[in-house]
């Protein structure tokens, strides 16, 4: 099995090459010298272009954003409560009260600065390429893997904080003080990435490479057009990944979160890879031990009965006894706080976690049992996904309906995610409106995504944020808040406001 970028990411070399080349400051304008890694010395031969694909590729691994931020949106959408351990975000459950101000710190300031990181690597490559003797085609290909992860950065600073500042080559600290592009600019250059990745790379499966894949840009653009309200471009896009045929759904619901079941698995189309012993992640540590999420009661309500009615009219609800009849991904995604392990062998195993719940439960999904006891020697290495394929038949079920109605083939979609093998819930039912089969995908990407940080994303874009998130209520009585005058997008740091005078910022803030 070619295993190429999980094993040359853990090559120590490269992590001192990006050092030097890339910077490892906090703030995207304060960075090292972009011209270290052009040196004569450099950009000469295969292995030059290798450590420096992987060098982009690797922007994912020590990004903060990514699992525990990523996790910590589901907490500003509602799913969960912040645990009593921070994440290490500045206290997510802070912003998700309605507190977000320029000044805030962690997500506010690790999504902004760890994407233009990506992006300051990604330009670099690009631009030296070139000047690597390779063929043709290693070229076309590296280049298609390399847009897509700019792409992907792009994406995320257009969600989050609207019209960015659009850098598609090296910058120098004064070139790179211009003023934001356009959101509508800044997503026009993320599709015409993922049109140049399309074009150049392999169109084959992903996981056993882990090198970006035709597929992989395909799911990217139909999400992005999806948050565009593009229906016929998203559901072009994510059909095309169907007609394909490359990719498909895991027989195996919770493996699929896990190292054991993650190599040559069908359903992955790109995530951030993770190996032992030197390219791990605290990923058990933080959820097993720590307990920095806790599910709320919203989230665990939102499951189905086994009969694939909702809980309010099923008679196969039961208030005392939650866990009986419902839709087997609700005790895959969480579990009671109070619940132990149960390892392969038979073994029961305590959580023993540092803090009690907030809200009675503690995640499931993601959390590799077999790891318990966890102290902190503990070395995960379980991938984070980022795409996969369940996503691209929800996206292409939300963009054919909105564009046409619930035809056949918005049923074979939402219906393919809910009969897979180990799952088994029953089809939807036939006849539905458009509105009433938009609820049903609504909630379909709730469960079937839960915990997995998709759900703010959703809840931005269908404009339910403003009504949703205040009518939540934390722990001590504490309303949430979202004021659609500003909180859509988040404020720039102010650490960037600050050093460069043309960055306007977000209204409101």
């Amino acid at each position: 099995m070619n295993r190429y970028i999980k094993n040359i990411i853990i090559n120590s070399s490269i992590i001192g090459i990006l050092i030097l080349c890339f910077g490892s400051c906090k703030k995207f304008l304060d960075k090292n010298p972009l011209d270290q890694i052009s040196s004569p010395t450099f950009w000469k031969t295969q292995n030059d272009a290798d450590l420096a694909l992987a060098g982009c590729y690797s922007r994912l691994n020590v990004s903060s954003f990514i699992f525990e931020g990523k996790i910590a949106l589901d907490i500003l959408a509602g799913d969960a409560n912040e645990g009593s351990q921070s994440l290490g975000t500045s206290s997510t459950g802070v912003l998700a009260q309605g507190t977000i101000e320029s000044t805030s710190g962690g997500l506010v300031n690790n999504i902004y600065n760890q994407s233009y990181q990506g992006i300051a690597s990604c330009n670099l490559f690009l631009a030296n390429i070139d000047n690597v003797p390779i063929t043709d085609a290693i070229k076309a290909q590296y280049k298609g893997e390399v847009l897509f992860l700019r792409a992907l950065f792009y994406f995320e600073l257009s969600d989050f904080y609207g019209g960015v500042p659009l850098y598609t080559n090296p910058v120098t600290t004064e070139e790179a003080k211009v003023k934001q592009s356009t959101k509508a600019e800044v997503v026009a250059q993320v599709l015409s990435d993922l049109d140049g990745a399309i074009a150049n790379l392999p169109n084959t499966e992903y996981s056993s490479k882990g090198h970006a894949v035709k597929g992989s840009a395909l799911a990217l653009k139909s999400r992005v057009l999806l948050y565009q309200g593009d229906w016929a471009g998203a559901a072009d896009a994510a059909n095309q990944v169907i007609a394909d045929g490359k990719f498909s759904l895991y027989n195996d619901f919770q493996n699929l979160f896990l190292a054991a079941g993650q190599t040559n698995n069908p359903e992955i189309m790109f995530s951030v890879k993770f190996l032992n012993p030197d390219n791990y992640s605290q990923q058990d540590i933080r959820l097993e031990w720590h307990g920095i999420l806790n599910p709320r009661q919203e989230l665990v309500d939102a499951f189905e009965c086994t009969d694939g009615l909702p809980i309010t009219t099923s008679p196969l609800y039961h208030p005392d006894n939650f866990k009986l009849n419902r839709d087997p991904r609700m005790l895959l995604t969480v579990k009671l706080f109070s619940d132990p392990a149960v390892q392969a062998s038979g073994k029961v195993v305590p959580y023993a976690y540092n803090g009690a719940s907030s809200t009675g439960y503690e995640p499931s999904k993601l959390c590799n049992v077999e790891a318990l006891p966890v102290d902190y020697s503990t070395k995960s290495e379980q991938d984070w996904v980022l795409l996969r394929y369940a996503e691209v038949l929800l996206n292409y079920a939300e963009a054919k309906n909105e564009l046409s109605g619930p035809d056949a083939s918005v049923y074979d979609a939402i219906n393919a995610v809910r009969a897979r093998p180990g799952i088994d819930m029953p089809p939807i039912p036939s006849g539905l409106t458009k509105e009433q089969m938009r609820t049903r995908i609504w909630n379909e990407r709730r469960v079937e995504f839960g915990l997995e940080g998709l759900r703010y994303g959703d809840i931005k874009r269908w404009k339910l944020a403003e009504t949703y998130i205040p009518s939540l209520v934390d722990p001590g009585g504490v309303h949430r808040a979202f004021n659609p005058a500003k909180h859509y997008v988040f404020p720039f740091p102010q650490s960037e406001i600050d050093v460069n005078e043309n960055l306007e910022q977000n209204p409101n803030y």
